[in-house]
């Protein structure tokens, strides 16, 4: 091949994979559903690790007077060389209410507040230390003895993806 031809554009892969996996990963992983559906067994089964072993179960009286609240579980996980470092984002009293027809709301806006964050990080003047607390990915565990997904399962579509083609969601709960 001769020189004048040769860009070097060609190699560009090769080089961001090499400094992503000397740099490491960062993974945020949202979980949301009712108290006992097995978001936490989940988890530490993906990641063979106990993310949880701190945690305080709620009797039934507390989490009925419980409201949405949003925890974070971090950890550093590496494997072959290769730092994963994995927000677990969880949701306790998700569902688990009385009247469930705004517990969506909290989600919603911890997830917007995330992007947002990130925006203005990425819109400064220091981006070289910028941290991704952004949610990657949103598991939501619907319950087998619910009475419909309702409201809260709109959260996960992108905004008017429903609407007008017959498959908007009735219900007043978050089950």
């Amino acid at each position: 091949m001769d020189d004048k031809e040769y860009v070097g554009f060609a190699t560009l892969p090769n080089q961001v994979h090499r400094k992503s996996v000397k740099k490491g990963f960062d993974f945020t992983l949202m979980v949301a559903g009712e108290s006992g559906l097995g978001k936490s067994t989940l988890v530490n089964s993906l990641f063979l690790t106990d993310l949880y072993r701190d945690r305080k179960l709620l009797s039934a009286e507390e989490r009925i007077m419980q409201t949405v609240e949003i925890t974070k579980h971090a950890v550093d996980i590496e494997e072959k060389g290769v730092r994963l470092r994995l927000t677990i984002v969880d949701t306790p009293g998700f569902g688990d209410a009385v009247n469930n027809t705004e517990c969506w709301k909290p989600v919603a806006e911890y997830i917007d507040q995330q992007f947002e964050q990130y925006f203005r990080d990425e819109s400064g003047l220091n981006r070289k230390n910028i941290q991704d607390n952004r949610v990657h990915c949103c598991l939501y565990f619907i319950s087998p003895f619910g009475h419909g997904y309702g409201p809260s399962l709109r959260l996960l579509a992108p905004p008017g993806a429903a609407k007008g083609t017959g498959q908007e969601h009735q219900g007043q709960g978050c089950h």
